[in-house]
């Protein structure tokens, strides 16, 4: 799993007005279901824009059903009508970004069911994967350096573990803006760190178990703090 998933995103603006003038190139060029999109290339330069950014409007237009991407094949339009197509797009431009709250409430309720599908669903790989992050954070941790990177990496790797490909999207679009705001909300007091080592080892161990109801319990247990933070129970 790259690090790079969870560097802050660009600015939204930006994304929304290429996602905006995809819609307009894709009016105005008459594209239907199954028409490729010019390349990121291209479309970069078109829009005056970086690539990255360009791959980022595509990732949640992707998400969203409206565009299918091939690897060394494209980008497509999806099987949908052009009026449904503008009709969802419109609605995407108009979403207000989530507030901190959201994000956490959200986060919660995905790794509960991530953490009793990898219990289930896991390979040998997997668990591989999920040990190297906790590893990485117990190391960062003992040593007095700030592991919020590789705590969530371990989620995002018990994320992949799930082997639901939309949760594990899911969780890839909070991750950005939940790093940037941890600290900023104060959500976690930084004496749970090393806590945090014996919570991921019983996740982890409830998982490579095979053991979906203690896995879920044990991410229930892990996040008492952000129940508190969300609910105030």
């Amino acid at each position: 799993m790259k690090i790079e998933v969870l560097t802050k995103s660009d600015n939204s603006s930006i994304q929304k007005t290429i996602i905006s003038k995809i819609k307009d190139l894709i009016n105005l060029k008459n594209l239907e279901p199954g028409d490729k999109l010019p390349s990121e290339r291209m479309l970069s330069e078109k829009f005056k824009v970086s690539r990255s950014n360009v791959r980022e409007a595509i990732q949640k237009l992707e998400f969203y059903g409206l565009l299918k991407s091939i690897p060394q094949s494209g980008t497509f339009v999806a099987n949908i009508g052009v009026i449904a197509l503008n009709g969802m797009i419109k609605d995407i431009l108009r979403l207000d970004e989530p507030d901190f709250k959201s994000l956490v409430e959200t986060r919660i309720l995905l790794e509960l069911k991530t953490a009793s599908l990898a219990a289930t669903r896991r390979t040998d790989e997997d668990l591989v994967i999920i040990q190297e992050a906790l590893t990485a954070y117990k190391d960062k941790v003992e040593n007095g350096v700030d592991a919020i990177q590789e705590d969530l990496l371990f989620h995002l790797a018990i994320a992949q573990a799930s082997g639901n490909s939309t949760m594990n999207n899911f969780m890839l679009i909070i991750t950005p803006e939940i790093i940037t705001n941890f600290q900023k909300h104060h959500v976690c007091d930084a004496g749970l760190t090393k806590r945090g080592i014996t919570d991921h080892q019983a996740i982890f161990d409830a998982i490579k178990e095979r053991n979906p109801k203690l896995a879920k319990q044990k991410m229930k247990e892990h996040f008492k703090e952000l129940y508190n933070y969300c609910y105030n129970v």
